[in-house]
């Protein structure tokens, strides 16, 4: 693959574009976040049972019935035990589990370029052999850079700006989490605009479904991965 230069997509191509492919889906768009939900939250509550956390909570209600100083004191106090550290752990390893979930839309819309009909077994590509690997290290090592940047107010969206391609270009370009940084760093350089407002269009749209209507969330959740296709496909082109 290369990039598209010179020329420059519009945005509303970028969004309508988005938009088809989410819509198009909406069968695997709910399939997909009933299936994150489920192992996520069966996942969590099991991990926070086994670690104390529900007691732990209880203490925290507890203390800030007594004042907010002593809310923080707990709080303090809580996460600096053992159980508290494992439960950070099992956390992570929640979240860096289910992500390559998401390279499995990356799949249903490339076969919806294709004409192909997609099938649930789609959502479970990224977790085929030495994928699950690839993703979950990747999903790591993103995960832990975010972390210390996440008190830095820009430098978080500034992250993710610059490794918003690196999955699909990992996934359709067999590119390194290295090489495929620099692409899209690249790409960044030259479309700044058109990525800045699609992210914030983006994560708007992800998580209105769930303030306005609760059960919609399940449909809006996973609209984030068809704007990054959208932007993907329109800023590179394959090229054999």
């Amino acid at each position: 693959m290369e990039n598209r230069y010179p020329q420059k997509p519009g945005l509303d191509f970028i969004l309508k574009q988005a938009f088809f492919y989410w819509n198009k889906t909406l069968i695997y768009q709910l399939k997909f976040s009933v299936i994150y939900f489920a192992i996520f939250f069966t996942a969590f509550f099991f991990f926070a049972s086994k670690y104390g956390i529900l007691d732990q909570q209880q203490e925290l209600m507890e203390a800030f019935q007594v004042s907010t100083e002593a809310y923080l004191q707990k709080a303090q106090a809580l996460g600096q035990t053992e159980n508290s550290q494992y439960f950070s752990y099992a956390f992570l390893g929640i979240l860096v589990f289910l992500y390559p979930l998401n390279l499995g839309l990356f799949q249903i819309f490339r076969k919806v370029d294709l004409n192909e009909k997609p099938e649930i077994g789609d959502l479970f590509v990224g977790y085929n052999g030495f994928n699950f690997f690839k993703y979950a290290a990747f999903y790591l090592f993103w995960f832990m850079i975010y972390m210390m940047t996440f008190r830095l107010v820009i430098l978080p969206f500034v992250w993710v700006c610059i490794t918003i391609f690196v999955a699909p270009i990992m996934f359709f370009m067999n590119k390194t989490i290295f090489e495929s940084i620099s692409l899209n760093f690249k790409a960044l350089k030259m479309y700044f605009l058109e990525i800045f407002v699609c992210v914030m269009v983006a994560v708007i749209f992800k998580y209105i479904g769930f303030a306005l209507f609760l059960i919609g969330g399940l449909f809006t959740f996973p609209f984030w991965n068809a704007m990054i296709y959208s932007l993907y496909k329109t800023i590179f082109t394959e090229k054999e």
